[in-house]
Order: structure tokens, then sequence, then C-alpha cells
């Protein structure tokens, strides 16, 4: 699962043709005329147009507030808390991107959330499309931000959160705890039938440390780092039945030149993810019985022009009070976003426009292994086992990818020092009340409360107390980066001495 790209914004100009997946007749994805447009604040409209910069300046609003503006226009809002069943509520217009980035980058160029790859940009991700089956109706779980659309993928709701986490609440109120859920994850499902799993990590900041267990089962080693990912799937009894993988967020550096895909960060470096992925698996003696998923957690505030349809609430409990603090219902799913379904029992050139979203993950787990679901989500969602039609594997599926665009973006490392020296003069200018403290960006908190859970995970108990107070310390943006930093040194430092002894 990558980050934050709509479907229009990476395939909806890539002209993939192919085989309709239900009916077997020639079909298209569903992508766009060239014609899509939004209302601009200064009056006229802005088309959809090409092509989208590798990377951005800007990252567009995504959270629930940005995305209810997005889909239902300025000042609109769904029809909660009665939505249409099984449809699309009429209230969504698909007409409030650009002013949604307007009000945020009021300055900016408004162009950037209309702007869409052509397939040169994205030649792994078309490929892939071209190759296998590409579901061109597969939607968000809620619209809203990154985390509790992940916590749908791994837990088929996400306890009531329906916006990123907050710094104070996550450390203050929850001294330390991760996210449950009343009925677990698909790796409590997966212990209970003794099938075994792993996450497969880019950096020290896996998102999925912050649910309930995590940290027991990352001292049980369930979480490996990605650099083994080629070299696991090459022994013969590999005994992963499921297998997810964390891209690499970078958020130390404000998640510049990782390869999750974020608007700030360079395309193409997960494009290169996405082949290293393929052809660790393409060339291992797994390949004959694998299923990879590809899709992205939401839509980051780009354009799509269909309209999400509707869907029916997990039906389990707000976990905690402070989580719903937009009051959804989770009745509505979200943007619509990429997803590539890869396996050498899926023909070529398949398109599927049937109704999918992250929990059909969870649903095809649980079909696959005879599991029970979670919540009503995955128990509704659609399987996509009915895309696994050949009985035997394909000869025709290529052993590797084209390589990357060239996007001509260098990711040069800064030294600790100069990073260091930087946030205690931002720090001393802020506090001699010559510049306004820059808070917590949302997207950096969640993964605060990460570096807190991981530093709890390798330490005694009895520095809990210790640990969580340095935590509290953390006031502003520059403070959220310094602490990222630091638990990412003392982390390699422990992987070293690990590998040492």
């Amino acid at each position: 699962m990558l980050e934050n790209r709509s479907f229009d914004h990476m395939l909806g100009f890539s002209q993939v043709q192919g085989t309709d997946a239900e009916n077997g007749n020639p079909t298209r994805i569903e992508g766009l005329t060239g014609t899509e447009e939004n209302s601009s604040p200064n009056g006229g409209t802005i088309k959809v147009s090409l092509p989208a910069d590798f990377i951005l300046k800007a990252d567009p609003g995504h959270e629930f507030t940005d995305v209810r503006e997005q889909l239902c226009g300025k000042n609109g809002n769904f029809s909660s808390p009665t939505p249409p069943p099984d449809n699309v509520d009429p209230k969504i217009t698909n007409s409030g991107y650009v002013t949604s980035f307007a009000s945020k980058y009021p300055y900016g160029d408004w162009n950037t959330v209309m702007k869409c790859f052509p397939p040169e940009r994205l030649p792994v991700l078309t490929t892939l499309a071209r190759e296998f089956a590409v579901c061109d109706h597969w939607f968000s779980s809620m619209p809203g931000p990154t985390w509790p659309n992940r916590f749908f993928l791994h837990a088929a709701t996400a306890g009531g959160l329906d916006h990123s986490p907050s710094l104070p609440k996550e450390i203050m109120s929850g001294a330390g705890e991760a996210y449950g859920f009343d009925n677990g994850t698909i790796y409590d499902l997966l212990d209970s039938s003794k099938l075994d799993w792993a996450i497969y990590c880019g950096d020290e900041f896996p998102q999925a440390l912050h649910m309930k267990g995590m940290v027991e089962n990352f001292s049980k080693g369930k979480f490996l780092p990605f650099t083994r990912f080629r070299s696991d799937l090459q022994v013969s009894n590999f005994d992963k039945s499921y297998v997810f993988i964390e891209p690499d967020w970078h958020p130390f550096t404000h998640f510049t030149c990782g390869n999750s895909q974020h608007p700030v960060d360079d395309v193409t470096r997960g494009e290169q993810l996405l082949k290293d992925i393929y052809e660790a698996i393409r060339n291992s003696p797994l390949w004959e019985k694998s299923l990879l998923i590809i899709t992205y957690d939401e839509h980051g505030g780009f354009f799509d022009h269909l309209s999400p349809p509707t869907t029916v609430d997990p039906g389990d409990t707000t976990t905690n009070p402070d989580n719903n603090l937009n009051g959804f219902n989770f009745q509505q799913l979200g943007v619509r976003v990429p997803a590539v379904i890869v396996s050498p029992y899926v023909r070529r050139g398949i398109i599927d426009h049937r109704l999918y979203e992250h929990c059909s993950v969870l649903a095809t787990v649980e079909k696959q292994f005879g599991l029970t679901n979670l919540t009503k989500r995955d128990k509704r969602a659609s399987a996509l086992n009915n895309l696994i039609t050949l009985t035997d594997p394909r000869s025709d599926a290529p052993p590797t990818l084209p390589s990357p665009a060239v996007s001509g973006v260098k990711c040069t490392p800064v030294s600790e020092f100069i990073v260091e020296a930087k946030s205690v003069i931002e720090n001393v200018i802020t506090s001699l009340g010559l510049k306004t403290p820059k808070p917590v960006d949302p997207s950096l908190c969640g993964f605060v409360h990460v570096a807190l859970l991981r530093k709890l995970a390798t330490s005694s108990p009895r520095e809990k107390d210790q640990i969580i107070s340095e935590s509290l310390k953390i006031q502003t943006e520059a403070d959220a980066l310094r602490y990222l930093r630091r638990v990412r040194r003392q982390a390699l430092t422990t992987n070293v001495l690990q590998a040492v002894s």
C-alpha cells in the first residue's frame, strides 16, 4: 500500500485497454476524457491536464474536512446520517478539489490537484496494469486521511477514527497505548489459525506498529526490514501466508527521500519500490503460488472524476470518544485510488469494473484461508479470488519491469549535525518571540507516536515513564523531527549492535 494518489491522477490518462473481468468483452479503464474540470476561486474553470510533476512543494489537503469539500463542494456535506443505500450520494459532485487546495495554498498553483501523469512518467505501474489486472472501481475506505484508511486495510474498521492522530491526545491521554479495535486485526485472525505472517518495513517507523498488540509482535520478530525481502523469498520453505509491505516513509525528513510516493517526495522512488517488489516475487520459488495486491491508502487531495458510493458502517464501537472528531458515520467510501492485482493465475490485460475497497484485501485473505470476518465491512467487501481464473500459471509474465522514469530529482543527505543545529537555532529564535513556532503537521503526529511505540518495544518496562515523559516535551514541528531522528539513530545503533553480536 503506497500513499496519497488518486486513480485519475496516476492512471486517468493511461488509456489502458483490455478484457472485461466479468463478461470477457473488450473494454478500457474508466479514465479521463480531458474535459473534466473544477471551478476556480477566481472565476472560470481549471481542467485536468498533463503532466503532473514528479515532486511537489505543496501537500494537498486530505483530512476529512478537506475531502468533504473536494467531493461535495465548498460548504457542502454528505447526506448524513441517512445516505442513499447502495448508491451514490447526490450531494457528491467532485467539484471542490481546486477550492480546497486554494484555501490551503492561496498563492500556489491551483492546477496542481488537476494535473495527471502520462503513462511514460509511470512506466512501472502502467506496465503492471497492462500485464495483469487493474481494478478501476477501487475506493478508499473512508473520505479522509492515511491513518484511518490504513486501519481499514488491517482491521476492517478505524475504530471510529475519522482524522489524523493529534499529538497531545495520542501521547498524553494514550500514555503510549496503540489503537485497539473490538474484533482485532487480520493478524489476530491469522494467529488464531496458526498461519504465519510478516510486515516488511522500508524504514524504522512502520505505521502498522500503531495498533494494539503490535509492540509485542515487533518483539517477536514479525516486523522485518525490507532489505531482507528478496533474499527471504529465495528460501524454498518460506512460511509466511500473508505479507504486508510498508514503504520507506522517511518522516524524519518530512517525507522527502522515501519511496511511499507521498506528494512532496519523488514519485519515481515509489516506482522503483514496485519494480523491486514485483521482480523479487517473480524471480523467486514462490512466484507460482503468489498473489500481489498493489493499492494506495487514499487520494491525497488529487482530483478523481468518479463519485464514490455509499457503504455500511463497520458495526463496531468507537474505541475512544476522541476518535470521532467530525461525527462521521462511516457509511461513505472515499475517493477512488489505483489498484493492480498481480499473479501468474491472472490473465493478461484484465480490467475489473466491479466495486472494491481496502476491505477487499481482508475479504480475499479470509476467503483464501477460511477465516471469519472482522466487521460488516470485510463481510460485505468483494474478494479478489474471482480474478484467479487460470488453471496453470502463465509463462509470459515479464521477469523484469521497465526502469522508472528519470525525474532529475536528487536526494542529497544532509549531515545530522547541520540538521540538529538548524533545529536548535529555530527553537532559540522562537523562544525570543522572533518567529511563531510551527505546529506539528497532522501527517507527522502519528509517526511521533509510532516512534514512541518503537522505543517502548525495545526498552525495559522500568524505562516506560521516562520514555513517555521525553515524548511529552514535543511542542513544535522542529521538536517532532528531532525526536524522530533521535529514535531512528537509536534504532540504527541497536541494529548494528545486534548484527555484530
